[in-house]
C-alpha cells in the first residue's frame, strides 16, 4: 500500500486546521448586474482560532479572483482597495464591503465565479471562500440623449443619459446609464426601479441639464426621478393613477413637472417626507421646477472603461 510522505500529511493537516479556525464567505445582495454597474460584494470573516487576529495592515491580507464560467480567468484592471488595519477577536465576525467593478474586466455578459482569500502572515497560511456566482447582463436601450454639463466658462463637457431595461429574477428593471459622449467613461450605472412591460418611460432633459424621468412600476403606481448631470438623485417621488394618468408636462417657460395622478409620500422618497417641508407636491409647475432640494446621496466616482 502506498503511503504519503510525512511533509505532505502535515501540509494537508495544517490546511484543514486553518479552514476550521477561519471561515471566509463572499456575500452578494444581488446575483445579477448590468454591464458597468457597481459589483458590490461583502467578505465575511469569522475567527474561531482562539486568538485575536490583526488584519488589514496592507492589501495582502485579502485577495480576490474572478473566473468566467465559460471564459476562464478575468483580467485584473487594478488592485482591490482593502487596506485598513483592525483587530478581529476570537469568536467574532468582521465584514468588508468592496466594489469589484473597477478592478476586474467584467465588460462581457456572462456568468462569473468570485472567490475571496484571506492570508494570515503569522500563520503562513491562507483560507479561500467557496466561489460565489454572479451574472452580468446586457440591457436593452430604451432612450438616450446627449447634454452639456453646465459650466461657468469654456466649452461645456458633453455627456449622455441612457435608459436601459433588463430582466432580473423575472422582474423587468429600469436602469440609468450616465457616460461621456463616446461611452468610454462610465460615471454611473444604477437601477431606478421595477417597470411594467406594457409601458415606456417618459424622459426629458430640462434647462439645467437634469434628467426628468417618469415610469410605471405597477398597475396604478409610477416613479418620478430628477437626476443631476453628475448622477446624483435630486428627487424621487411616487405617484398613483387617480382619475388621470401621471405624465411629464412642460410649461411655456421650459419647466418640467408631473401633471395628473396623485402624489403618494413614501419612506423611499428623496428627500424624505419629513425633510421635504418645501416640497409638498410636484403637480404644479412652480414647485416642480424651483424646489429641488439637495439629496443626501454620495457622488458616484467616474471610472474609465474601454469598449
Amino acid at each position: 500500500m502506498r503511503t504519503l510522505p510525512l511533509t505532505v500529511i502535515l501540509i494537508v493537516a495544517t490546511a484543514f486546521s486553518t479552514m476550521a479556525q477561519l471561515v471566509v464567505e463572499v456575500v452578494v445582495d444581488q446575483e445579477q448586474f448590468l454591464r458597468d454597474e457597481a459589483v458590490t460584494v461583502k467578505v465575511r470573516v469569522t475567527n474561531r482560532s482562539g486568538q485575536t487576529l490583526r488584519l488589514g495592515a496592507d492589501n495582502d491580507w485579502l485577495g480576490f479572483a474572478i473566473e468566467g464560467v465559460d471564459s476562464g480567468s478575468v483580467s485584473r484592471l487594478a488592485e482591490v482597495p482593502v487596506k485598513g488595519e483592525f483587530l478581529l477577536e476570537s469568536a467574532h465576525m468582521a465584514t468588508r464591503t468592496v466594489d469589484l467593478a473597477p478592478c476586474f474586466d467584467l465588460s462581457q455578459p456572462g456568468r462569473y465565479n468570485i472567490t475571496a482569500t484571506v492570508r494570515i502572515k503569522e500563520w503562513g497560511t491562507e483560507t479561500a471562500s467557496k466561489p460565489r456566482r454572479i451574472e452580468v447582463v446586457r440591457g436593452t436601450k430604451l432612450w438616450e440623449q446627449e447634454f452639456g454639463v453646465p459650466a461657468v466658462s469654456g466649452v461645456p463637457e458633453t455627456r449622455r443619459y441612457v435608459l436601459q431595461q433588463a430582466n432580473y429574477k423575472k422582474q423587468l428593471m429600469l436602469f440609468l446609464r450616465l457616460t461621456d459622449f463616446d461611452d468610454h467613461r462610465v460615471f454611473r450605472v444604477a437601477p431606478l426601479g421595477p417597470m411594467v412591460s406594457f409601458s415606456q418611460p417618459e424622459a426629458q432633459v430640462d434647462r439645467k441639464s437634469e434628467l426628468n424621468v417618469l415610469f410605471q412600476t405597477g398597475a396604478r403606481s409610477f416613479l418620478f426621478y430628477v437626476i443631476r448631470p453628475d448622477g446624483e438623485v435630486a428627487i424621487r417621488q411616487t405617484y398613483d393613477y387617480a382619475g388621470s394618468r401621471p405624465s411629464l408636462r412642460l410649461t411655456e417657460e421650459g419647466r418640467i413637472f408631473v401633471g395628473g395622478g396623485a402624489r403618494r409620500p413614501t419612506a423611499n422618497d428623496i428627500p424624505t417626507p419629513l425633510a421635504a417641508t418645501t416640497v409638498t407636491t410636484a403637480t404644479t409647475p412652480d414647485t416642480a421646477a424651483t424646489n429641488r432640494p439637495t439629496a443626501d446621496v454620495p457622488k458616484p466616482d467616474g471610472k474609465s472603461k474601454k469598449k
